[in-house]
């Protein structure tokens, strides 16, 4: 029987969601934990609230919760499969100082308070901006798109911007980041690179970027 696959995401949506790590969550924990969880998120508790945006948001994290907890359960259930390794997504050795990063459409979303923020972050501009046009960031070729058909939903007074970043070779992870994170830095709730919520810090965002964006350890070589 095949190794049950957990990707790093879907490792830590399990530790914050179960409050503890796959590799030490149990049968019984993972059931007492769930039926709190469906309790907790059922998206009849949410059916009072006349905005239609939390309604939504309400019923994609339930979904997400019970896809999740399937392939738990499964996983758990399962005793050949629970001896087994679990496979845990991986890209290659991005930290290799030699490492080469490019990344097409890489899902970045900011969860804030700071209803001024995406003006901020892309000027004036994005009175104008519509999904498909693309922001350069300053002193790179990298370029933004944001998500202009996501409304910025709203829950109390959050808003969600989404934006999708991509860069070639010969960009600097690090000015892209240092751009990024002068932007947002003390103005931000959540920060979700790839489906990852991370550490608003340049570090962790860099780390996060590079995780999802690692091509392979050295130049290729030219041919004829």
């Amino acid at each position: 029987m095949p190794a049950t696959y957990f990707t790093i995401q879907e490792k830590e949506e399990i530790r914050k969601l179960f409050g503890i790590p796959l590799e030490e969550l149990d049968l019984g924990t993972f059931k007492k934990k769930h039926r709190e969880l469906r309790s907790k998120f059922h998206p009849d508790n949410f059916e009072h609230f006349d905005n239609e945006a939390v309604k939504e948001l309400a019923t994609e994290k339930f979904q997400a919760i019970e896809a999740l907890s399937e392939k738990l359960e499964a996983y758990l259930t399962d005793s050949p499969t629970r001896n087994q390794p679990i496979i845990t997504e991986t890209k290659g050795d991005f930290t290799h100082p030699d490492a080469v990063f490019a990344g097409k459409r890489i899902k970045i979303e900011v969860i804030t308070s700071d209803k001024d923020l995406k003006y901020h972050l892309f000027g004036a501009q994005y009175r104008w901006l519509e999904f498909g046009d693309s922001f350069q960031i300053p002193d790179t070729k990298a370029s933004i798109v944001i998500d202009e058909g996501h409304l910025g939903r709203r829950i109390g007074f959050q808003e969600s911007i989404r934006m999708y970043l991509t860069f070639d070779e010969n960009e600097s992870i690090e000015m892209i980041v240092d751009w990024l994170f002068g932007k947002i830095e003390s103005r931000t709730n959540t920060l979700i690179v790839a489906g990852e919520t991370i550490l608003v810090e340049p570090t962790a965002i860099i780390t996060a970027i590079k995780k999802e964006t690692y091509l392979r350890i050295g130049k290729t070589a030219d041919t004829d």
